[in-house]
């Protein structure tokens, strides 16, 4: 019989005992870091509140590692330097890796390498940004050759000496990637992987859209599956598109697959312009928002760029100013006491020192589906300094309203850009088509930088007949209210520890409790049903790895969601029928 196969999986508490008694003998005993306790084990104040990842082989325990959160407001390191000393302590998506541990016998092995791949790949999955840790001296070369930089900082500890190191997630993931990525995968066919999020990043390290299409299949030889599959981690409207979008797809398709469309997609321009009350020298077409996000970014930004994003955020604009094109990017951190909303105030402070090149507001955001109204945005913007552009997206603005929009501002002003997805609020996430509404100069420059025919004949003609129906859209935004009060309210009767959130688009937010599974452990019990649910965990560390995110579906498909919810609770906190609090109320804001 072969050995057992090397498995990696978050501490159960079987295992603390092990874990302490490993610390006193590798930190007291071996290496005099800590005094000798007659108890024969080590363990400090975090304890009980930091995760511990585990290493093992069949019966036999192998190493460990700790990560230490920032959502429990404190580090090891607190202990030894102060925040004056060590500034990066102070940002929001620090997370803490110490203690890497691994037993004599097996210190040759893949088993610390494996520990430090599952502690990155942990934080990446919490919406970690950046990495602080404690590397002793005669191990640096070590941690220096995965990416971990120095920070300036030594402490030391009883007999050991410390070098303080640092290092942003993204760039740590990339250099393990490239340098190791050959032996960690020959390793994945060798590693029982046993923790929540997947072993190995995409390759471009960013979730873009859900997982709903992977089960459909994205050979497209089993189409018929899209009958069975519930789709709620990705944002498609629950209803179709307008009779008329309908009637022009299905008229002659054979003759829209083989024709090129209009170059300019003229037609598209002047039915958007009718639509909106807004020329055309002022609109740039796109075959959705993120080539408009990337062709408009890539022009005006640079790696010396300052960004702002709010935090969390859609996910699209942190992939392409950071990964993409390598900007600075700073977060304005929203609030859970603050229901998620953005304080015009406090924004307009942060924005007020005049050192950022763009800002980006998601209005209402995805994904808290919070809305900011134009009032105040506007008065925020004319406050701002004036070398600062407003990226405004609005891609569910429908549901807020149409007095909602800032278009006609960014229409007339250089310092304003309003960004538009005719995918989600009209039935056409399949076609690809969204506009930019810019001061005619700024427009004119992207649309220099779009090619001919930037969105296919079916697109074009489909949006031109999904705008000419406003009634039957204004219809089904009204019914999606209807539909996500329902939604919410009966997801809330499942468990009285879970909250649910819903704001003013079409989805809400299902949070855990602290004590309870994880987001992605309820996404993933919830694919047993064929019901896909989105983990907002990997989008910021606010969501300390609880949140899920649920697209509003229709009536049958709403029943589907809260039944696979139901079932993947009843595996996931197993006990009694909980009993009714107001802790599971709905937040209906």
């Amino acid at each position: 019989m072969g050995c057992a196969p090397l498995q990696l999986r978050t501490a159960t508490p079987d295992d603390l005992e092990w874990i302490y008694e490993a610390r006193h003998r590798v930190y007291a005993q071996e290496l005099g870091q800590h005094a000798v306790d007659p108890t024969g084990r080590l363990s400090d104040g975090l304890d009980g509140d930091n995760v511990y990842l585990v290493a093992a082989r069949g019966p036999d325990r192998m190493g460990f590692v700790s990560v230490t959160p920032p959502w429990l407001g404190r580090y090891a390191l607190d202990k030894y330097l102060s925040r004056d000393e060590l500034p990066v302590l102070n940002d929001d998506g620090l997370f803490e890796v110490r203690i890497l541990t691994v037993e004599p016998r097996w210190r040759a092995t893949a088993a610390a390498p494996l520990l430090m791949h599952a502690a990155l790949r942990w934080i990446a999955s919490r919406g970690g940004r950046k990495v602080v840790a404690m590397g002793r001296t005669d191990l640096l070369d070590m941690y220096l050759a995965v990416g971990l930089r120095r920070a300036g900082r030594t402490v030391r500890s009883g007999a050991v000496t410390f070098e303080v190191l640092t290092g942003r997630v993204t760039e740590l993931t990339r250099r393990a990637m490239s340098r190791y990525g050959n032996t960690l995968e020959r390793l994945r066919s060798e590693v029982d992987w046993q923790l929540d999020m997947a072993f190995a990043p995409r390759p471009d390290g960013c979730e873009h859209g859900g997982a709903s299409f992977t089960a459909i299949g994205t050979d497209f030889r089993t189409l018929h599956r899209r009958r069975h599959v519930v789709a709620a981690d990705v944002l498609d409207a629950w209803f179709p598109p307008a009779p008329g979008v309908r009637a022009v797809l299905a008229e002659d398709p054979a003759w829209m697959a083989r024709t090129s469309p209009p170059t300019g997609a003229e037609g598209l321009l002047s039915e958007i312009s009718a639509a909106r009350a807004l020329p055309t020298e002022t609109l740039a077409l796109g075959a959705g928002s993120s080539d408009l996000i990337f062709r408009a970014f890539g022009h005006w930004l640079t790696p010396e760029s300052r960004v702002l994003l709010t935090d969390p955020c859609y996910g699209e604009y942190a992939h392409v100013t950071e990964r993409v094109i390598g900007c600075r990017v700073d977060r304005f951190r929203l609030r859970r006491e603050e229901d998620w909303r953005i304080d015009p105030g406090r924004l307009s402070a942060a924005v007020d020192s005049g050192r950022y090149d763009l800002v980006v507001v998601v209005n209402p955001n995805n994904p808290t589906g919070r809305h900011v109204r134009a009032a105040d945005l506007r008065s925020l913007i004319a406050a701002a300094p004036s070398r600062t552009r407003w990226w405004m997206d609005e891609a569910y603005l429908g549901y807020a309203g149409p007095t909602e929009s800032l278009a006609g501002l960014a229409a007339t002003s250089d310092r304003v850009v309003v960004c538009t997805s005719l995918s989600k609020m009209y039935a056409l996430s399949g076609m690809r088509a969204a506009y930019l509404v810019a001061e005619p100069d700024v427009a004119a420059q992207i649309r220099r930088r779009t090619p001919p025919w930037p969105v296919s004949l079916p697109a074009q003609l489909a949006a031109v007949a999904a705008l000419r129906d406003p009634a039957y859209y204004e219809d089904r935004w009204s019914r999606t209210h209807v539909l996500r009060k329902e939604l919410a309210a009966a997801l809330a009767e499942l468990d009285p520890e879970v909250e649910v959130e819903e704001a003013v688009a079409n989805f809400l937010t299902l949070t855990l409790p602290p004590a309870g599974p994880s987001a992605a452990r309820l996404v993933t019990e919830c694919r047993r049903h064929e019901v896909y649910l989105r983990d907002l965990s990997p989008l910021s560390p606010l969501y300390q790895g609880r949140a899920v995110r649920i697209a509003v579906k229709d009536t049958a498909e709403n029943a589907r969601i809260v039944a696979a919810c139901r079932a993947a609770l009843a595996v996931l906190r197993p006990g009694p029928a909980p009993v009714r609090s107001l802790r599971g109320s709905v937040h209906a804001r």
